[in-house]
């Protein structure tokens, strides 16, 4: 960001030039800038005067791709009237007027007209957007998977138990053949019928996740589940995998991560996952 005294400086430097007579080499050198700077404002100087100093705008003065001005009009009005959403209105340009533009686009003018966020275009200013449950419609249309990361407790107890200074507490730090350390709870669930599948594993990479999803898959197809419509997990590096990704895309026509807002099923209280011997 350029500083507020920066004009005054560079009309200071453009007067030793003009007025006083000294070469621009020398001007340039005492300012610290460049002798193609100095000269550049002075040409600015003598052609449009003391304004031509100030800061100018760094985008192109000619954008042949920006959109036109009646479609910016057309976009304000639909979101005005219509409240549609930036998706809704590119397709609405895309097929009334033949208007081809991003979702990105017109996201971007929606926030420089100020209408980005619903409440922005509701008289009273408020919030229209509701949150709302994810209801599934019948067994395998919504199937949820989680991991939890669980610290494993040693034979006899751990710290809680014995102290956190305890000949017991310690043990586990002293070698590495005796940490604890911890376990993963892959469950499957599904929304509908609620039944759930855990499995305790070592890890939580892509190719133990892929696994367990193959085997709790055969569990629930024993149990009369037999197609899945839609997968939700979260956003975890196990599920963005694409390994992950193209080996239940032949099973969940409809695989989804963080898009999805329905999270928590796996891990609320609602769910019984069995207990990890350990």
């Amino acid at each position: 960001m350029t500083h507020a005294n920066a004009p005054l400086g560079r009309r200071r430097a453009v007067e030793e030039v003009l007025e006083r007579g000294r070469p621009i080499a020398h001007v340039a050198a005492e300012f610290h800038i460049s002798r193609a700077t100095l000269s550049k404002r002075v040409n600015r100087y003598r052609h449009d005067g003391p304004g031509a100093l100030e800061d100018r705008s760094s985008a192109p003065a000619n954008r042949p791709t920006r959109l036109a001005a009646w479609v910016v009009e057309k976009i304000e009005a639909w979101r005005r009237e219509h409240k549609w959403s930036a998706r809704r209105i590119a397709r609405g340009l895309a097929d009334v007027h033949q208007v081809r533009c991003s979702v990105r686009t017109v996201t971007r003018w929606l926030d420089r007209l100020g209408l980005n966020r619903r409440r922005d275009i509701t008289p009273d200013g408020e919030d229209l957007r509701r949150p709302r449950r994810i209801h599934a419609r019948h067994p395998g249309h919504m199937v949820h998977m989680d991991v939890k990361k669980v610290g494993k407790i040693p034979d006899g107890g751990g710290w809680r138990v014995h102290g956190r200074g305890s000949e017991q507490a310690l043990a586990s730090k002293r070698t590495h053949s005796r940490k604890v350390g911890y376990t993963y709870l892959h469950t499957m669930k599904d929304g509908f019928s609620r039944l759930s599948y855990t499995e305790s594993l070592d890890d939580e990479r892509a190719v133990t996740t892929i696994g367990f999803f193959h085997r709790a898959r055969a569990f629930f197809a024993a149990h009369g589940i037999t197609r899945i419509s839609r997968l939700v997990t979260d956003n975890g590096a196990n599920y963005r995998a694409n390994a992950f990704t193209q080996s239940t895309r032949g099973f969940c026509p409809a695989s989804s991560s963080w898009q999805d807002f329905g999270l928590g099923k796996v891990g609320d209280g609602r769910v019984r996952q069995p207990a990890v011997d350990l």
